[in-house]
């Protein structure tokens, strides 16, 4: 057993690695001599353990897919989809597949990451502009309006009020801060924290709409691979399921496993379960009916990848002119709370 444990790797390392893989296995080289010329040409040491770890099992066990599974490195469905390979005789074949998958994976977490950052980052803006106006600035307002005799009422107050408070309670106001930095890492960091996170913005339409697209792009490619390689529908869908974390298409695919127990032909049990829908339904249909299901449910994960760039690409689109706009109403409304009656008075003088 491994005496070593190493961290997850990412997507794309994920995705590397079945490339280099792939590659030397369809030059004719065995999985025992890939691995031990990947280790005589990798230079970093974390990878060179890495690499040695599995040459020392593939010694031990002669699997590939054993092997990996010891650096604990590799998520499930890779190790099974692997083993499946090394079963058919299918291997450089599954691990081409297994790297254009993950790097799809990587594409989806990357445009998700981008359209999350981006609104941060305007949000946080927004925020440190008003807090500056309110903290710093509204004050030299009241100064002013001291010396010429009056004093701010209205928003102006309000403002000024909300601003005093926050010098006041500058440090609670750090330590949530912090708190809620926190609550964004462990959002977006583990597991348990994007199911949370997933589960409350499954409730807005624009996002529970989303998230389908990406669970259908990510059912559609691992079919995909399990049909290319030989498997049943049956056992498709089951190693598939583990793909899913959307709750409603966990539900839709246990219709679509119970209709095909019952005898349903797959193209429809997916119509019936309404895993696919409208065009994608019908690709689905002629697919099974020409025995090209595989081809097809590829075809389908990539306009679903198209629909999510485009999806995303019109959201910052949208979104970079409204936060700007909001942005410039805000500040503008600050300033004109203390510049109009700060007029008045000076027109009256």
């Amino acid at each position: 057993m491994s005496q070593q444990t190493f961290s997850p790797l990412s997507n794309t390392e994920i995705s590397a690695f079945c490339s280099q893989m792939a590659m030397i296995l369809h030059s004719g080289i065995f999985v025992m001599e890939g691995i031990a010329i990947m280790l005589e040409d990798t230079t970093d040491p974390e990878e060179r353990a890495f690499l040695a770890e599995i040459d020392d099992a593939l010694q031990t066990t002669g699997s590939l897919h054993q092997s990996l599974r010891e650096t604990r490195a590799f998520p499930e469905y890779l190790l099974q989809m692997v083993r499946i390979g090394e079963d058919t005789g299918r291997l450089d074949d599954v691990l081409d597949a297994l790297a254009a998958y993950y790097d799809r994976e990587a594409s989806i977490a990357q445009s998700i990451r981008n359209a999350v950052t981006y609104p941060l980052i305007m949000v946080f803006m927004m925020l440190l502009v008003i807090l500056v106006l309110v903290t710093k600035v509204m004050p030299v307002f009241d100064q002013i309006f001291q010396q010429l005799g009056s004093e701010m009422t209205g928003i102006s107050r309000a403002l000024l009020d909300f601003g005093n408070a926050v010098n006041r309670y500058s440090t609670v106001l750090l330590i949530l801060t912090i708190l809620l930095a926190a609550a964004v890492l462990y959002f977006g960091g583990s597991r348990k924290g994007r199911r949370m996170l997933g589960a409350f913005v499954v409730h807005i339409s624009w996002f529970r709409s989303f998230l389908e697209k990406i669970t259908a792009c990510r059912f559609a490619s691992g079919m995909s691979l399990t049909l290319s390689s030989g498997m049943s529908p049956e056992e498709c869908l089951k190693l598939t399921s583990g793909l899913v974390a959307n709750d409603d298409f966990s539900k839709k695919l246990d219709l679509c496993r119970t209709a095909i127990e019952d005898g349903a032909e797959l193209n429809k049990a997916f119509s019936e379960a309404e895993i696919f829908t409208g065009i994608y339904a019908r690709m689905a249909a002629v697919g099974d009916r020409t025995g090209a299901l595989d081809e097809v449910m590829q075809e389908i994960a990539d306009r679903y990848q198209e629909e999510i760039d485009l999806k995303f690409t019109g959201f910052i689109a949208a979104l970079e002119p409204t936060l700007v706009i909001l942005l410039s109403l805000i500040v503008g409304l600050i300033l004109l709370s203390v510049m109009l009656p700060l007029m008045g008075i000076m027109a009256s003088l």
